[in-house]
């Protein structure tokens, strides 16, 4: 479910499928897997294979920004579909997690 690529202090994380209460607790473990390392600082997720999100989505996001935060990092997303830059709206985290257009990731 989960792509990731490295790069120094930055971790590009794809997920496919859906996010949703049957899979939360597994994607959680995979991101906090790759998150041990604390040189990492900058998380992007890439939403482009995602077909489907629920709040349980909204809470595994939500749990690893305040990881980063805590480190002085942070989480920005990529490729969100309408259905999930809906959820993000409603939920207010498009507040505290910024969406990356395709400039602004090449910069990453």
């Amino acid at each position: 479910m989960l792509r990731s690529i490295r790069d120094g202090d930055k971790l590009l994380v794809g997920l496919d499928g859906e996010l949703d209460h049957f899979c939360a607790q597994s994607v959680r473990r995979e991101l906090d897997g790759l998150l041990s390392d604390a040189a990492v600082r900058h998380l992007i997720l890439d939403f482009s294979g995602l077909t489907f999100m629920d709040s349980s989505g909204i809470g595994v996001i939500l749990g690893r920004y305040r990881i980063l935060r805590d480190r002085g990092g942070d989480v920005a997303v990529i490729h969100m579909n309408s259905h999930i830059s809906r959820i993000f709206r409603m939920s207010g985290m498009n507040k505290v997690i910024r969406e990356l257009d395709q400039k602004q990731e090449a910069r990453r």
